[in-house]
């Protein structure tokens, strides 16, 4: 859709956000909408994902086009490193030859890749474009990718991360315990004293071992007589 753009391009500030582009003296509303992170950071060896959507008017055929394209910090050359047309087809040459993997899903807008193996060489800007005709007008985002090496800072903090999730728990619990067994003996060492009053329970657990006493004794002395008769027969 064309509009005539009388006002000219610089009296439409909010133009970016309504989805509308001024080129050649045109307004250009844009029917296919690209949305990347601005920035995206990283560690040397960890895959990291770049991550692309995309909104279009028109319904997904084997049309779509998706190119991926990356510029180098404090240049102007760009060179592209993959490109998807009903198949996916990750770049042969250059540094990043055999590290890109397609982790997108067109159907649900999606037009993502992953660098495999990324290294601080990788820093720099990549761009995603998306074409499904007749949806051709979109604009390109950029994705400022910041590669850096996992230092012992960043190590020490998932250490100490384990420790609180793991550790401290287990603290807390021996703690637990241990003020448990503290009042447990306590309460044997006050019992124990003499002239303190006991419990209903207490009384019925102290008569309850009297009776097991007895009953240990009784059947002591029966057999004590029993030996003896069993002497005096012989």
């Amino acid at each position: 859709m064309l509009q005539s753009g009388a006002a000219g391009g610089r009296g439409c500030a909010l133009c970016p956000l309504l989805g509308v582009l001024f080129f050649q003296g045109v307004y250009i509303v844009l029917s296919l909408e690209i949305k990347a992170d601005a920035h995206v950071w990283g560690y040397v060896g960890e895959n990291i994902k770049l991550k692309c959507t995309f909104k279009s008017t028109s319904s997904i055929t084997d049309k779509l086009t998706i190119d991926w394209t990356y510029r180098p910090p404090s240049s102007s050359r760009t060179e592209s490193i993959f490109h998807y047309q009903s198949f996916q087809y990750p770049t042969t040459v250059g540094t990043f030859r055999d590290r890109i993997s397609w982790v997108g899903d067109v159907y649900k807008g999606d037009a993502s890749i992953s660098i495999i193996n990324p290294t601080i060489k990788d820093n720099g800007t990549f761009s995603c474009a998306v074409k499904n005709p007749p949806d051709v007008y979109h604009n390109i985002p950029g994705t400022e990718l910041t590669v850096t090496e996992r230092g012992f800072g960043t190590m020490l903090s998932s250490v100490a991360l384990l420790s609180i999730l793991v550790f401290i728990p287990s603290a807390v619990v021996g703690v637990l315990l241990l003020v448990r067994m503290g009042r447990k003996s306590a309460g044997l060492k006050k019992r124990s004293k003499p002239g303190s009053k006991k419990s209903s329970i207490e009384v019925s657990a102290d008569t309850d071992q009297e009776k097991d006493d007895c009953m240990a004794k009784l059947c002591v002395c029966c057999a004590e007589c029993l030996d003896s008769d069993y002497e005096e027969t012989y």
